[in-house]
């Protein structure tokens, strides 16, 4: 079981970094908000990062609550993460100009621009499906309806993180 879940949670990491975007979902007071960010992963310190702007609302909705979901997905390969963790949002100079790369030149001219802060997530759990692909999972569904039976559409699971 032990080699399994770290399986499992191996493949939660592996699934993250092969998508590389995800929606950043926050509170707005009662209602969730979704964007998408680019992540950049550092599972060693168990660490999901995104660059982020002072200017924007979401760094104003994680202070009032840092609970957050991260939603990973690939539909044309049918692979999809779900994270829940808690988010904190920093002025680390030194993180921001690590992070700052091609997806960051888009937003912003230099890694110097100060408006960057970095948003870091501590994951507390993840759920992710891993389908075989969308061709395979379609043929898959229609001989399940001709069957009768329901169809195997690979792996989901739930990990901590």
């Amino acid at each position: 079981m032990a080699n399994d879940n770290a399986r499992d949670v191996d493949r939660a990491w592996e699934l993250m970094k092969k998508i590389g975007f995800a929606m950043l979902v926050t509170h707005d007071g009662d209602k969730l908000r979704a964007r998408p960010m680019s992540a950049y992963l550092e599972r060693d310190t168990n660490a999901i990062y995104f660059l982020t702007d002072a200017r924007r609302h979401k760094d104003e909705e994680i202070a009032r609550n840092p609970g957050i979901n991260l939603s990973f997905a690939n539909a044309s390969d049918q692979k999809y993460v779900s994270v829940t963790g808690t988010a904190v949002v920093s002025n680390d100079r030194g993180k921001i100009k690590q992070l700052f790369s091609t997806p960051a030149k888009a937003w912003w001219n230099s890694a110097d621009d100060p408006n960057i802060r970095v948003l870091k997530i501590t994951p507390d759990d993840a759920e992710f499906w891993d389908a075989p692909g969308a061709v395979i999972s379609y043929v898959k569904m229609a001989a399940a309806a001709v069957t009768g039976s329901r169809p195997d559409l690979g792996d989901n699971r739930k990990v901590a993180l």
